[in-house]
């Protein structure tokens, strides 16, 4: 294996796994280690690698030819596609170890911040030495950060959970809220909620819309309630109503009531729809101007960082006011219009209204066939009066059109899976 004798487990987390062709597989997300009965070091048996739609398989360290700070390589194209499952006598390094309370030999406590993995002349990968940060009562001073030999900790191998989160937040901070998402399912139901509660508001919301809905119940009511309103509010209307939609409705009140007025009333008005009609499923804040503004002034704001691409691809013409319900629906621009366009001239002059918009009653199977048929990431939802009330874009379709629990790992299939190909290693 053409790889450093000594690997820090940390630094490995998201780094790109590639077979022998240089086609990337997926990523690392944790080493896999097997507990001895003598005190020896653990023994690492191999990586837990994510592939393509959140599948996690094993990968035997045997077949890795190289590590390195930018790659994993394999030596065999060949893979175990059986979803990863730890057995009784592992543990999953980054899962299980980082952050947890440990105490040095010299009696001094600190955290881990890291466990390395060191080859032997046989081939043999152990863990063999552990960062560890000193635990100080200083508030704006770190304490020194220790690299120690495995058997001079103690505290790694009970069984009593004593972790913190600052050391998984760090690994987990650059992911993306799906992947994130996806991380917090594999920790056990204490872990997942008292990471997700150290997630700023903002950042929490962005997840929680990624999560199945009972792991999205069960982190909300895990925080206190003035904390709950608060990622609420910071959550899509829609996400937040979908969310609420699975609470009982005294606790939906307790929750609206606690949110700021402003940010309560779209998600009160989402939530009075019937569940499977565009209502339901609809943002109640697309990009809405009035007909006098320029085609620089629309391409400025689709820009804004904020917008998914769904909601930023589309500027939607109003009369005032252009808040939802807006004044009397005028049509759209499609992005790629405002790019054709000189900046200075207005939207009511490229503005166009030749689609019906949908009603807040039309279901789901016919927004789908009219989205389909006209090729549209998103249609305006006008009431009785022609007012916008808010638009459907193509990922709300998605997310209603699949099966309820597609956001459960348990539930995902991924690629069809060969259980009688050859195995990656003996683990599976």
């Amino acid at each position: 294996m053409s790889t450093p004798n000594r690997v820090y487990i940390a630094r490995l987390a998201g780094v790109a796994v590639f077979d022998p062709n240089g086609d990337q597989v997926g990523r690392v997300r944790d080493a896999v280690a097997r507990m001895r009965p003598t005190q020896r070091p653990p023994e690492v048996v191999g990586l837990v690698a994510e592939m393509p739609m959140r599948r996690r398989i094993f990968l035997s360290i045997n077949r890795i030819t190289s590590i390195d700070p930018d790659a994993v390589v394999l030596g065999s194209g060949t893979l175990n596609l059986r979803r990863f499952e730890k057995r009784p006598n592992e543990l999953l390094v980054l899962q299980e170890l980082l952050d947890r309370r440990v105490q040095l030999d010299t009696g001094q406590a600190g955290s881990v911040v890291d466990v390395a993995m060191e080859s032997s002349r046989g081939g043999e990968w152990a863990l063999t030495r552990v960062a560890v940060r000193e635990q100080t009562s200083r508030l704006a001073r770190r304490g020194h950060l220790h690299q120690v030999e495995w058997d001079r900790v103690r505290g790694l191998g009970g069984l009593a959970d004593t972790r913190g989160t600052a050391n998984l937040l760090a690994v987990l901070e650059d992911m993306r809220p799906a992947d994130l998402a996806n991380a917090l399912q594999d920790l056990p139901d204490a872990r997942r909620n008292e990471v997700a509660a150290a997630l700023d508001d903002e950042r929490l919301a962005d997840v929680l819309g990624e999560l199945p809905e009972h792991d999205q119940v069960e982190i909300l009511a895990a925080l206190d309630r003035e904390r709950a309103a608060d990622v609420l509010e910071e959550m899509d209307p829609d996400d937040a109503a979908d969310l609420l939609n699975e609470l009982p409705p005294p606790e939906q009140d307790v929750l609206l009531d606690l949110m700021e007025p402003d940010e309560a009333t779209p998600v009160r008005q989402l939530l009075r729809y019937a569940s499977g009609t565009a209502g339901s499923v609809m943002t109640s804040e697309p990009v809405i101007l009035p007909p006098d503004a320029t085609v620089a002034e629309a391409l400025a704001r689709i820009r804004e960082p904020q917008l998914s691409p769904a909601v930023a691809a589309q500027v939607f013409v109003t009369r005032a006011p252009l808040t939802t319900p807006t004044g009397r629906y005028l049509g759209m621009v499609h992005f790629q219009a405002l790019l054709r366009e000189p900046p200075a001239d207005l939207l009511g002059g490229v503005v166009v209204n030749d689609i019906d918009p949908l009603r807040p009653t039309t279901p789901l199977p016919e927004i789908t066939r009219r989205m389909a048929t006209y090729d549209l990431v998103a249609m305006p939802v006008v009431d009785r009066s022609m007012r916008l009330v808010g638009a459907v874009t193509v990922d709300d379709v998605l997310d209603h059109s699949l099966p309820r629990d597609w956001r459960d790992r348990d539930a995902m299939t991924g690629a069809p899976v060969d259980d009688d190909a050859p195995l990656d290693g003996d683990h599976g």
